[in-house]
């Protein structure tokens, strides 16, 4: 009987914090790091600021399939590759997202990998962790508190409660605040008006969390968040209520990035955490280019498939930050692919080569999404047990028809040995292509055009359609100099359309535009598409039904 993923990490050989470091040659000293228990560090800021003339090394981009309950594995294999690349002797660090509580205590679980390619602490990383999303919690809703303090205390700003578009937000899957009505209660509760939550990792504030450069970047950002309008449409800015000071100030230790490690000990740098179904998706910009200065290879991932993830690594983190991919990973299951070719959950321990091949269409299009970006990609098969030798070699053989190198990857069970062969021909890329990676679309191409071109280009839909009122609002971005930013799309992960149900590689299919969002202090324009909540709820029966603390006081049921 195979060890479930938390036994496994329970069991871990973990170095002391300061032993992890030295791989990386990060001086043993209190300027340099700080560290959160023996297993945890933070890295100062300070520290960072001393790197800034060191040569960067590669960075890999680890992406997937699109997403079926059957699972992908793309953090394990993030993880997994970390390890094969020290393995060969290789300086690799794993930069990955911090987990949200809400799929954690809901369906998707936590996000510190699987089997033997794991970060650690698990349980700590899957939980609390450092307090960073928190703080994030807090800032964000500080600057709540602050809006509707100013109104009832005058409202200088004339600020019209009905054109507040500033959410709070939770760190939790909870349906129930999607749409509220607060300050009910009579006068001292101040002006009723509609409100709502978003869940923490679809915040502005984690956003721009993820995207600056440092805490001044970091501030001027939250002063930039357009927060409400006045009657007669003017804009009403964070820094008009004199918040991105104390916001920042609550963010400060938080943007550090944290440091852990793999359970073959081998740096992991885990901070920040926006979802790519609804945010962008990627960790923070801080922590890949602290990667990039303290080693030879960084690989990190951008969640769910490559239509969400990479795509948004690619036209938001590289837009903003400058950084350029050398390489790309898909990472795919056969179980996964046999879906996508129409077959049920209980049906994929069954060889089934027919509903591969017909499955393998969806791998084909993120292949040919990611060379859209002028990068050179590998696939790299998370391999099962149930899975077939011939299932294996019509995968082998499809991507070799394609020209693309494929790699049977065993790190579930063998850690960083079973990712080898990923790892040297990573490697091998890097070396042989100079990154010649280009954007998508371009910055001065109208805002509807890029919701267009993403549409098209990435999941083949026939067209885009919006009311009028959603077009004259994205002209009004453009005439208030928001022309330039990119797009942030908000659909199901579950297919190239904003339809879940559709599998495989559907086309000519149309996206539909519910609503776009301003994120003025992050820099970008959300596309809210379908039927997508940025505000998830539970499912019938979610994974905190199984989480408890047995009698040892150590948790059981997190996975």
């Amino acid at each position: 009987m195979s060890k479930s993923d938390i036994q496994i990490a329970r069991e871990a050989k973990m170095k002391p914090i300061n032993e992890v470091l030295n791989k990386i040659n990060v001086p043993d000293e209190p300027r340099f790091f700080s560290p959160m228990g023996r297993h945890i560090a933070k890295i100062n800021l300070e520290y960072i600021d001393t790197l800034k003339n060191k040569k960067e090394g590669k960075l890999i981009l680890v992406s997937a399939i699109t997403p079926t309950p059957a699972g992908e594995g793309k953090t394990t294999t993030s993880v997994g590759l970390c390890d094969g690349l020290n393995k060969i002797g290789k300086k690799s660090i794993v930069c990955l997202r911090e987990p949200s509580l809400g799929p954690s205590f809901g369906m998707k679980g936590g996000a510190a990998g699987g089997g033997y390619a794991q970060v650690v602490p698990m349980e700590q990383i899957n939980l609390h962790f450092t307090g960073d999303f928190h703080a994030i919690t807090s800032a964000h809703n500080l600057l709540s508190a602050l809006i509707d303090n100013h109104v009832y205390w005058g409202n200088k700003l004339k600020i019209d409660v009905r054109r507040i578009v500033w959410k709070r937000v939770m760190d939790m899957n909870d349906r129930s605040l999607r749409s509220i009505v607060v300050n009910l209660g009579g006068i001292a509760n101040g002006y009723p008006r509609e409100d709502g939550f978003d869940i923490t990792v679809t915040s502005e504030i984690m956003a721009i969390f993820c995207l600056s450069n440092d805490l001044r970047d970091l501030e001027n950002r939250i002063g930039n968040i357009t927060i409400a309008y006045t009657r007669d449409r003017k804009p009403i800015y964070a820094k008009d209520l004199n918040a991105q000071g104390p916001m920042t100030v609550l963010l400060k230790e938080a943007i550090r990035p944290n440091v852990t490690q793999t359970l073959e000990n081998n740096p992991a740098i885990i901070h920040g955490g926006p979802f790519a179904n609804i945010a962008h998706g990627c960790n923070s910009v801080i922590a890949t280019k602290t990667g990039l200065k303290l080693s030879d290879y960084v690989v990190t991932e951008a969640g769910f498939g490559a239509d969400l993830g990479a795509e948004k690594f690619f036209n938001i983190k590289c837009r903003k930050s400058g950084l350029k991919p050398d390489c790309v990973v898909i990472v795919a299951t056969i179980k996964a692919l046999k879906m996508h070719g129409g077959v049920s959950k209980e049906e994929l321990k069954n060889e089934n080569v027919k509903a591969l091949k017909k499955g393998l269409v969806n791998l084909e299009r993120h292949i040919n999404n990611v060379k859209k970006f002028s990068l050179p990609v590998a696939v790299a098969v998370n391999h099962f047990i149930s899975d077939t030798d011939r299932e294996v070699n019509a995968l082998i053989d499809f991507c070799k028809k394609l020209g693309v190198k494929i790699s049977l990857c065993t790190h579930w069970s063998n850690g960083g040995e079973g990712t080898k062969d990923l790892a040297n021909t990573v490697v091998e890329m890097c070396e042989k292509n100079k990154s010649k990676f280009k954007f998508l679309y371009e910055d001065k191409m109208p805002l509807f055009k890029k919701i267009e071109t993403i549409a098209r280009e990435i999941y083949q839909a026939s067209e885009v359609v919006a009311d009028t009122k959603i077009r004259d609002q994205l002209k009004d971005f453009e005439s208030k100099g928001y022309g330039k930013l990119p797009i942030c799309v908000a659909k199901t992960q579950y297919s190239f359309s904003t339809d879940p149900s559709l599998k495989g590689a559907p086309s000519g299919h149309v996206l539909p535009v519910r609503e776009v969002r301003l994120s003025s202090g992050a820099e970008f324009i959300v596309v809210v598409c379908g039927a997508i909540m940025t505000m998830p709820g539970l499912p019938r029966v979610p994974a905190a039904d199984s989480i408890k603390l047995n009698e040892k006081g150590e948790v059981e049921g997190l996975f």
